[in-house]
């Protein structure tokens, strides 16, 4: 028997088909959804500019890269500086090489605040991430560089401190250790008595004044040694050298003279390397080789002392990137690779030591070339 359909059965089949096909095509725009979402899709990374106080990329091992450095010696022009910055020597700016940022040494001619304070805010103004300072009077660049750390930019001192306004200080060697080995050196040249006198740099260097605090201490085992005057060259030859001159013509029967700064001691060493002097009056502080071989070979110098000043530089270096990219902040007991120097850990005041220094003589001198 034929079955009719009637016209309400006919228009509810219709509805049912049009929800089915409906319902089809929402699962297939499902499906059609979840096959694209697992599909590799391209993921645009923004490009980042380093300025003042932003990072740069990350390098695999995590130290961010493309930062801008300036390295603030106290002056330039200063033989010590230039071999503790320079990527010939491989000191600060060869280590910010190879971490794959910029680096640019820059200061003033002269080793005041005067002349540094300048090149510190010229480098902040021009984008910088992180300074490393060699501080000529940590009063006079506190401020300029508290403001800068209040942008993001990090700041290490090196060489010579600002405790206030750094986050970490990449030290020679103890402060201690360093007056104590002058002192020694002299009392064993001049036979532990008479008088001498300390040819210092600034009156406001921070290491300077700490190593003489030590040298003071340290004569409490001499006391037939006196410490008859300080004078001061400002790191500058032709000042150092005036002062020294004036040494020798106000104490006659001086019989040493201890210049802990590779200027000094070279001013001082050009003074004394004449007959009248040489042998008589005994010169030792800190050197580089180079520049006190001469003195050294014809006996107006017998020994002297200082650390390596490339891997001063080198290890500051490594230290700032680390604080840059928080790897450390400069607490007490934190640990940082600096490349071929190795593993270094921050002591009290967060600073870190480079090492006890070397004493250089006859003996040794041919074995350096900085």
């Amino acid at each position: 028997m034929q079955h009719v359909v009637s016209r309400a059965d006919r228009s509810r089949r219709a509805r049912w088909s049009f929800g089915v096909a409906v319902a089809l095509m929402a699962a297939f725009a499902l499906a059609a959804c979840g096959s694209s979402s697992k599909s590799p899709t391209a993921t645009a990374t923004p490009a980042t500019t380093a300025t003042a106080g932003s990072s740069g990329g990350s390098s695999s091992g995590g130290l961010k890269t493309g930062l801008k450095v300036f390295v603030i010696p106290k002056n330039l022009g200063n033989n010590y500086f230039t071999v503790a910055d320079s990527v010939k020597t491989g000191g600060a700016l060869a280590a910010l090489q190879a971490l794959g940022s910029t680096g640019t040494e820059t200061s003033g001619s002269a080793a005041t605040s005067a002349s540094q304070l300048p090149a510190i805010q010229a480098s902040i103004a021009k984008g910088a991430n992180a300074l490393i300072v060699s501080a000529t009077d940590p009063t006079a660049l506190c401020p300029t560089l508290k403001s800068a750390m209040a942008r993001g930019v990090t700041v290490v001192t090196y060489d010579s401190d600002a405790p206030t306004c750094r986050t970490l200080f990449v030290n020679q060697a103890t402060s201690a250790g360093i007056g104590k080995i002058q002192v020694d050196l002299l009392a064993k040249d001049m036979g532990d008595k008479g008088d001498f006198a300390i040819v210092s740099a600034a009156a406001s260097a921070t290491n300077q004044n700490a190593w003489i605090g030590y040298m003071k201490q340290e004569l409490h085992k001499y006391p037939n040694m006196h410490l008859v005057s300080i004078v001061y060259g400002n790191d500058d030859p032709t000042t150092a050298t005036q002062v020294t001159s004036g040494l020798l013509q106000k104490y006659p029967t001086l019989k040493g003279i201890i210049s802990p700064t590779t200027v000094g001691i070279a001013a001082a060493a050009g003074v004394l390397d004449t007959a009248q002097y040489r042998g008589k009056v005994a010169l030792t502080g800190l050197g580089t080789p180079l520049s006190l071989k001469k003195f050294v070979n014809d006996g107006t110098i017998q020994s002297f002392a200082l650390w390596d000043p490339a891997k001063l530089g080198y290890l500051a270096a490594y230290a700032t990137v680390n604080v840059a990219s928080k790897k450390i902040t400069g607490s007490q007991g934190q640990t940082f690779t600096a490349g071929k120097l190795g593993s270094y850990t921050v002591g009290p005041d967060s600073t870190i030591i480079l090492g006890p220094p070397t004493v250089f003589t006859k003996a040794n001198i041919d074995q350096f070339n900085f």
